[in-house]
Formats: structure tokens, C-alpha cells, sequence
């Protein structure tokens, strides 16, 4: 936090103080800035206890969301689902280009070949534009998708994807770069990225990666935890939904 920030908080702290108290309580609120000074972080800590608190809150609302938007989650035909034909869903939002979703996803990966059982959803969720827009709709593309899972691994594995290593990719997966950018720059995919979009939006979502299993929604890369969801769900632990396709 900045010297700057700290004051700010600091004099935010200390008004409610100096207009609601009385007179001799003056003192004890000069002493209270006089602490927040000496310490800052105390200030930090509590911005940081209330960043927690508004995840939380984030979290709960969407939790509150998930059933409504649970056909768009869970069974939206555009999608791709590796273990299309397992029992219990987990739905992941991501950003090729996203640090925390590229260290995810070689677990990503190694759980969805351990648990054949477990239906993975792919959301195609650029939220850096530029070539996380380029990749998300070349992945979306007709002659991109038998190669899904491949392009999948060989686009979080590049730390620096652009247009270039986007086509050599595309290339080495044995699809040809042009067709797969003149299909994902068509109606019908931008359609579905904007409804992506939209759906992360009504769920509160607003950073990658983003794993939903059930009523559980976890941020981040947090595998242990979504691992634990997945353990849950299979013993019945965990609230999930059966998976059967909407009328």
C-alpha cells in the first residue's frame, strides 16, 4: 500500500471519529491515527481482511447464481467437454494467456486423464484481448476442434503466446492457421465468446482461472482444493446436480 493510500485510509478512519464522538474524545481519536501511523501495517491488514470479506461476499452470490445459469455452465452444445460422458462436471473459465491458468492447467490435463469419469467444460474466457481473443477463437473454430485438448496444452505451455507461436501451433496440431482464423473470426463464435462473457459476468466472475464443480465455485488455481471438490462429489459429499440435458 502507498504512503498516499495509507493516509487516505487513515483520515477516512479518523473523521467518523472526529464527527461523531464528543468533545473529550478527541484524544483518543489523535491517538488512533497517532497508532495507524506508527504502524501501516495494521492498514494493510485490514485492507487485505476486506478484500477477503468481498471475495467472500463475490463468492456467495454467485454460489446463489449457479443453478439458474446451470445449462449454460454445464451443457452448452458450443462448449468443449473432454470425459463428455462422465458423471459429475467441473466447468473451468480461462485466459490462454492468464499466468495462474497456465500453471494450472498440466493438472488441469492430468485430471482429466485420471478421472474418466469427471466431465471437464472448457470456457473460452480471454480476458487480456489481443491474442488471448485470437487463440480463444481458433480454438473455437470447426477445423480447430478435433485437436481441442492439444492445442489446449500447447497454448498454456507457451509463455509468451502471439500471433506467430498461434499459427505454429495450429501448424504442428496439423491445422491450417488460415481456415482456423477465418472460422473463429465468424458470427457464430464471436456470438459465443460474448455469451461466455456474459454468463462469467452474471456469476461474478472477473479473473481466470475459474473452477465450478456443483454449487462450489473456486478461484484461482487453487487444484488441492477443486481435487478435494471432485473427491467430495464422488463420495456425495459435495451438493451437485445430476447431469442431464436440459429440455
Amino acid at each position: 500500500m502507498t504512503t498516499r493510500a495509507a493516509l487516505a485510509l487513515c483520515a477516512a478512519l479518523a473523521l467518523p471519529l472526529a464527527a461523531c464522538a464528543k468533545k473529550p474524545d478527541d484524544d483518543f481519536g489523535q491517538k488512533v491515527r497517532t497508532y495507524l501511523l506508527e504502524h501501516p501495517e495494521v492498514i494493510e491488514e485490514a485492507v487485505q481482511k476486506l478484500q477477503e470479506n468481498k471475495q467472500a461476499a463475490a463468492a456467495e452470490a454467485a454460489k446463489a447464481s449457479l443453478g439458474k445459469y446451470r445449462a449454460q455452465l454445464e451443457r452448452d452444445p458450443r462448449d468443449f467437454v473432454a470425459n463428455p460422458d462422465g458423471k459429475i462436471t467441473v466447468v473451468e473459465f480461462f485466459d490462454y494467456r492468464c499466468g495462474y491458468c497456465k500453471v494450472s492447467a498440466p493438472e488441469v490435463l492430468k485430471l482429466i486423464a485420471e478421472n474418466p469419469d469427471v466431465r471437464f467444460v472448457f470456457k473460452e474466457f480471454p480476458i487480456f484481448g489481443g491474442e488471448s481473443n485470437l487463440a480463444a477463437q481458433v480454438a473455437l473454430s470447426e477445423p480447430a476442434k478435433p485437436k481441442t485438448l492439444k492445442l489446449f496444452e500447447a497454448f498454456m505451455a507457451e509463455k509468451a503466446l502471439d500471433a506467430a507461436s498461434i499459427d505454429r501451433h495450429l501448424r504442428a496440431a496439423g491445422v491450417d492457421p488460415a481456415a482456423a482464423k477465418a472460422a473463429g473470426a465468424s458470427p457464430a463464435v464471436q456470438k459465443h465468446i460474448a455469451d461466455t462473457r456474459e454468463l462469467a459476468q452474471a456469476l461474478a466472475i472477473e479473473g481466470t482461472p475459474a473452477f465450478i464443480i456443483g454449487d462450489t465455485m473456486i478461484p484461482g488455481a487453487d487444484i488441492a482444493a477443486l481435487r478435494a471438490a471432485i473427491e467430495e462429489a464422488k463420495t456425495g459429499k459435495l451438493k451437485t446436480v445430476p447431469n442431464v440435458k436440459p429440455s
